[in-house]
């Protein structure tokens, strides 16, 4: 959800290096391991072409130019800018949404977002590619987006007055985040209305589970997505309902946009049976790692997990498994359909990079990326809910909670 301040330093490599896809994942924030620093050789070289060695084809092409610009450009040359927009427009010409550069006057930020804490408005934003326009995946519950009325599914036309389309997602996630107590104002495109709304940016919490208890025996944990210690958190207030006689549990993954893939394994290690297969993942060598429980079971009672068309990435994961293995019914609608995982890397720059390594399957090596997960019962909603577990126009919670009280 960041902008890039740093767009416009790339304008200089455009022409070279293709027009810079920017895309988030806010996140997405979504299935990202956090690794050791890259390179720590020590030696440090300001010149162009130097982060490109190893690739001569590419090396040489921006000798060349780096030649030629030296010889020929009229105006001063700022050599750091110069070097960003080049990492920039290399990582942008791969055309994956998924894969990112993150310079290092942003990385503090960026760091935070994935830990769960930033300053902002509260919304997980996406590319529509049909339309090219900036699309709410899901406000964060309880966040100054969903106070002030912004829905899943909403198209962000204008921001403080300014017209953003599909390209500018990067630009305008910087631009909605700024210092908290202020207030921005977006003109939101839903259906056949336009609405302005203002909003005022506070400090978000990304990572609650919320818990519930419906129908007098039916805990309800809802989770928004799985970053640092969703897990724990997880686990705890499912042992705080189970105190309070619960039977049975519906886990609500709807506009939830992932984040951590250990996190979402680690809540199907407290669901699945010790030495079951949950998780397959292929990288670009087709090797494959399998992931397995190692856990004895915890949660041993009847479950529903509740996922949309925002369920995304590790929230997949969980339902994916848990559907191959009965371990739980799904029920709501078809799924985004990311199934693939990022690693973060730390660069000797200070920046770092977001790529994506591995494609993952569920344990029946059922593909995601691209398809998504077809519920076990496939229900719309049928109108408007707020989200809580105590809408009784919630057509899918109300499916949920029939099914467990059949069983």
């Amino acid at each position: 959800m960041e902008e890039n301040s740093y767009v416009k330093r790339q304008r200089f490599y455009k022409g070279i290096m293709l027009v810079l896809l920017t895309a988030f994942i806010t996140f997405i924030l979504t299935s990202i391991f956090i690794s050791n620093q890259l390179e720590k050789d020590g030696t440090t070289n300001n010149s162009i072409t130097s982060i490109f060695q190893g690739s001569s084809s590419l090396q040489k092409s921006l000798e060349t130019i780096e030649d030629l610009i030296n010889d020929k450009y009229l105006y001063e040359i700022d050599e750091k800018k110069s070097i960003e927009g080049a990492i920039e427009g290399y990582v942008a010409s791969l055309g994956d949404p998924y894969t990112q550069y993150v310079p290092a006057d942003e990385m503090e930020e960026y760091t935070e977002a994935i830990m769960g804490n930033y300053v902002g408005i509260g919304i997980y934003m996406t590319i529509n590619t049909e339309k090219n326009l900036i699309q709410v995946i899901a406000p964060i519950r309880e966040s100054p987006a969903e106070e002030a009325g912004i829905k899943s599914g909403d198209f962000i036309t204008k921001i403080n007055g300014e017209n953003y389309t599909g390209d500018d997602l990067t630009k305008a996630s910087n631009v909605i985040k700024g210092e908290e107590g202020t207030k921005v104002t977006l003109e939101i495109l839903r259906e056949d209305q336009t609405l302005n709304i203002e909003v005022e940016r506070r400090n978000i919490n990304t990572n609650p589970v919320y818990e519930d208890i419906v129908d007098g025996d039916i805990g309800y944990l809802g989770i928004t997505s799985f970053d640092e210690g969703v897990a724990e958190d997880f686990k705890n207030k499912f042992l705080d309902l189970k105190e309070k006689g619960i039977k049975s549990l519906i886990i609500d993954l709807r506009d939830n946009g992932g984040g951590i893939v250990e996190e979402a394994t680690q809540i199907i290690d407290y669901i699945v049976p010790k030495g079951k297969d949950i998780l397959i993942t292929v990288d670009k060598d087709k090797n494959e790692e399998i992931t397995k429980t190692k856990e004895d079971v915890l949660i041993d009672m009847p479950i529903v997990v509740l996922v949309n068309a925002s369920s995304a990435s590790a929230s997949e994961i969980v339902a994916g498994a848990l559907k191959d293995l009965d371990e739980a019914t799904i029920v709501g609608s078809k799924t985004y359909g990311k199934g693939v995982i990022q690693e973060f890397l730390s660069l000797s720059n200070g920046g770092g990079l977001k790529i994506t390594i591995e494609e993952y399957y569920t344990p029946n090596r059922t593909k995601i990326n691209g398809v998504g997960i077809t519920p076990d019962v496939e229900i719309e909603l049928e109108t408007s809910v707020t989200g809580l577990p105590t809408d009784t126009n919630d057509t899918q919670l109300n499916k949920a909670k029939e099914i467990l009280h059949q069983q």
